[in-house]
């Protein structure tokens, strides 16, 4: 899969821009890739800045749940609890 405009995809996803941050992953944006300069994932970015739509987008389109971002060193749970997403802690959470 591309990584595509990950800036871009970033951007939206930061700014909780649920149609771009789809056209973006229709166009081959991998969901989970982890650019060099922001060493951050779209879904935990998403989640602190409390983009609880675009994070559980994120999450149906594949986004690892799992997945640690670099920069604030959280897993996306561990950042939806910091950030009060119950939403997206309730789909994060261990069954």
């Amino acid at each position: 899969m591309s990584h595509g405009d990950y800036k871009a995809f970033f951007a939206a996803a930061f700014a909780g821009d649920v149609d771009l941050v789809e056209h973006h992953l229709d166009a081959g944006v991998d969901v989970d890739f982890i650019h060099p300069e922001l060493q951050s994932t779209a879904l935990v970015a998403a989640v602190e800045e409390g983009r609880e739509d675009v994070a559980l987008l994120l999450l149906d389109r594949g986004a690892s749940p799992t997945l640690p971002s670099p920069l604030e060193a959280m897993t996306p749970l561990q950042a939806a609890r910091a950030a009060g997403l119950e939403r997206v802690v309730e789909r994060l959470s261990p069954r």
